[in-house]
């Protein structure tokens, strides 16, 4: 499998602006089972390029020697040199002799779009297409141009009247809510960075869903945060012994959770499970960073929650910062998010956001201002579109791969589809040579695993999303049948 771009080895030194190294230890953890088919040193390259594809590797990161992984992974250093080789060839590593291997950058011709010029399917991007009635919004705004452009552009706050819109809706959900509790920001994203930047220190522990949004993890981690994993599953929801466990030991600084339509399983969290969650919070002092950007995506749920931690006032208990956007409601390339805190809080994150950058264009804000007032239109057509995937992709998944565990999902953007083999990896590749984009499992793990997990987004139409999966089901069969006959061993209990 080649990168889909047609980018050139970089001419400059391996060891030049190098990641911080990946030891052989950390590197064979990433690789997990990768002895999936033969020949060896092809399975072991592939499983890099798949790393590298995730950036679970990140560009220019320095791989361990030859020597070093073979000994790690228990293999001749003659197949680990092959698999480098291998790398090479397709442009994924570069190699100087006495300096070591560095992955290279791997451009992307179809960036950003569901369809690429070859009319391959990107399914990475979990975000449905824009709401329909967008670019009126924008040209009506536009319309007002000669006002927005009289001021600085300079808004590191977030405009008064964003601010007051989303106040508003926080007030009419049950969280009562001010404009000086409000910092609007360039997407969700940047909402989860800066409230890394200013909350956790290094070495603070950070409890994060497992499996979670992999960007978050990411932003977590880069502030010097250690990951305290709590698994949530499709079928039972959160392991609330473990959390409460891990509240209670670790004394997190910081947690990070996604309670409706979670990222990538779907699953929302029931009441007792957000009862629990707060309590636990509370008792240890940890701060809670809702992550809300899916809660709007409800399809058919038969209930309808709390907003997490309604009726909730600090000194009760824990602190809660909330993220919200409009990527996944109106549209992804609206980079519009914003965090919702107590407003000692926001006066500490809008004292550090100078440094990451100088503010929300006010462009954005305008139309999002004019937005936030139409969701109750906006929402049942975003139901109806997903709902369309959700069940296009159901069905052919049930139909053509019925020895997969495909989940009742109510809302949200995604499957999180149990395989019955530990192959995503594998079945990722495949599927990205005949034109399917996708991201493995252990994507989104935070400490390794999920390699039996498959994250499938049903945001875009019924056709693509049909055609993906028999994309999917014609590798699933080339894949099964080049995985060795004999299935590892399963893990030992670690106690």
């Amino acid at each position: 499998t080649t990168p889909t771009a047609t980018t050139q080895p970089s001419t400059a030194h391996p060891s030049a602006d190098c990641h911080q190294p990946k030891s052989r230890v950390h590197l064979a953890a990433l690789l997990g089972e990768w002895r999936t088919s033969e020949p060896a040193y092809e399975a072991l390259a592939d499983v890099v390029r798949v790393l590298c594809l995730d950036n679970r590797i990140a560009p220019r990161t320095a791989l361990p020697a030859e020597r070093e992984l073979a000994a790690a992974l228990g293999v001749s250093r003659t197949t680990v040199a092959a698999a480098y080789r291998s790398l090479r060839d397709t442009a994924h590593i570069e190699s100087t002799r006495g300096s070591g291997s560095v992955t290279i950058p791997i451009g992307r011709t179809d960036l950003g779009r569901v369809w690429s010029a070859d009319g391959s399917i990107d399914l990475q991007q979990a975000s449905p297409p824009s709401w329909p009635g967008l670019a009126g919004v924008i040209s009506d705004v536009a319309m007002s141009a000669t006002t927005l452009v009289a001021r600085s552009g300079y808004d590191i706050l977030g405009s008064t009247s964003l601010r007051t819109a989303i106040a508003e809706r926080y007030t009419a959900s049950g969280i009562p809510t001010t404009i000086d509790q409000v910092l609007v920001t360039a997407g969700a994203q940047s909402g989860i960075h800066l409230v890394a930047t200013v909350l956790v220190g290094r070495g603070d522990r950070v409890l994060i869903e497992t499996p979670t949004y992999p960007h978050a993890a990411e932003a977590l981690r880069r502030a010097g945060g250690r990951m305290v994993g709590v698994p949530v599953t499709t079928a039972d929801g959160w392991d609330l012994d473990r959390a409460q466990q891990a509240f209670a030991r670790t004394l997190p600084t910081l947690a990070y959770l996604m309670p409706d339509f979670q990222n990538p399983t779907g699953r929302s969290m029931s009441a007792q499970e957000r009862a629990i969650m707060l309590d636990a919070a509370a008792r240890s002092g940890t701060v809670l960073l809702i992550d809300e950007t899916t809660a709007d995506l409800n399809i058919d749920r038969g209930w309808q929650p709390e907003p997490f931690g309604a009726g909730h006032v600090h000194g009760d208990g824990a602190r809660i910062i909330r993220l919200g956007s409009l990527a996944k409601t109106v549209w992804g390339g609206l980079r519009l998010g914003w965090i919702r805190a107590d407003a000692d809080i926001v006066r500490r994150l809008l004292a550090a956001r100078s440094a990451h950058d100088l503010g929300t264009p006010d462009f954005e804000q305008a139309v999002g201002a004019a937005l936030l007032p139409r969701m109750a239109d906006i929402l049942p057509q975003r139901s109806h579109v997903l709902r369309q995937g959700r069940d296009a992709t159901v069905t052919a998944l049930r139909s053509l791969l019925p020895e997969w565990g495909v989940p009742d999902v109510d809302g949200g953007v995604s499957l999180w589809v149990e395989l019955n083999a530990p192959l995503s990896t594998n079945l990722v590749l495949d599927a990205r040579a005949h034109g399917l984009h996708l991201s493995a499992g252990p994507r989104f793990a935070v400490d390794g695993g999920h390699e039996g997990r498959l994250r499938i987004p049903f945001t875009t139409t019924p056709s693509d999303l049909e055609r993906a999966v028999e994309i999917l089901a014609a590798g699933w069969h080339r894949v099964r049948s080049d995985a060795p006959s004999s299935a590892p061993e399963p893990y030992a209990a670690v106690v």
